[in-house]
């Protein structure tokens, strides 16, 4: 019984990450920012496929995971534009 229950918390909260990293995979799509990554877990990958420019996996342990992004430099630092549109 106590090992069902493990595996009851671990599938659920790997469903929760999963829900919570596809919200910034799906932001970083919708802004047309590169993905790398899509991970779920954390450890080494047990399934990996790539499909497009997007590399998705998932992991040994699934209590965690991340959205690997293209990184871009930005000419103007975002709090610059942000406190402009506050003080307009």
């Amino acid at each position: 019984m106590f090992i069902l229950n493990v595996i009851k918390i671990v599938f659920t909260l790997g469903f929760l990450v999963f829900i919570h990293e596809g919200g910034h995979f799906l932001v970083a799509k919708a802004f047309k920012v590169k993905v790398n990554e899509f991970s779920i877990g954390f450890g080494k990958k047990v399934l990996s496929k790539k499909k497009g420019e997007t590399e998705y996996n998932l992991r040994i342990v699934p209590l965690g995971g991340f959205v690997s992004m293209l990184r871009r430099r930005w000419k103007i630092r975002w709090w610059k534009i942000f406190f402009k549109a506050i003080n307009s």
